[in-house]
């Protein structure tokens, strides 16, 4: 039984596109043509109405405003949108808050959630187990990036290194310290 019904297909397809960086905007072109091969396969699995919101381009999710994403969640809200489709769905927020905003969007007004692994309904209990999981593993893997990269440049300031902003001081007699 397919979880994309009449009612889906009346509404547009989403498809939400962005990159972290602007580095990745002008050196990871493939991910760009994935995320915009996206409209295709929402007209395969029988969409007729398939908009690109691509605003965020060059945006990171954790913390920055990105215009894209309010566009999205307006568009949801006034139940314009049948599927919200991405690469990959724990990509479309990378914060705890966006993230259960979205399904819960999503959950209230009927939107299902298409990624490359498959259609999610956030108002069918394994489905909304699944996408938290997802969300969830997602802000780990940030919180990860985040710790690492704070404790090596707190290791470049031992050595002696000029750091980043990582609550490193410079020292009376010289040299940083954590």
């Amino acid at each position: 039984m397919s979880k994309i019904t009449a009612e889906h297909l009346c509404r547009s397809a989403i498809i939400y596109i962005r990159q972290s960086t602007s580095y990745q905007v002008v050196n990871n072109l493939e991910s760009q043509r994935r995320q915009y091969g996206l409209a295709e396969r929402a007209r395969q699995l029988g969409w007729g109405e398939v908009q690109i919101v691509d605003d965020d381009l060059g945006r990171s999710g954790a913390g920055t405003a990105r215009p894209g994403f309010e566009k999205l969640l307006a568009a949801i809200c006034e139940g314009r949108v049948g599927a919200v489709v991405s690469l990959e769905a724990s990509r479309l927020a990378r914060n705890g808050r966006d993230w259960h905003t979205l399904l819960e969007f999503c959950g209230l007004v009927g939107t299902l959630i298409v990624d490359e692994d498959g259609v999610y309904d956030p108002r069918l209990i394994n489905d909304r187990l699944l996408l938290g999981m997802k969300g969830t593993m997602s802000e780990m893997e940030l919180s990860l990036f985040r710790q690492r990269s704070i404790e090596a440049l707190r290791q470049k300031a031992r050595r002696g290194g000029a750091p980043a902003d990582c609550g490193c001081r410079l020292r009376q007699r010289g040299g940083w310290a954590a």
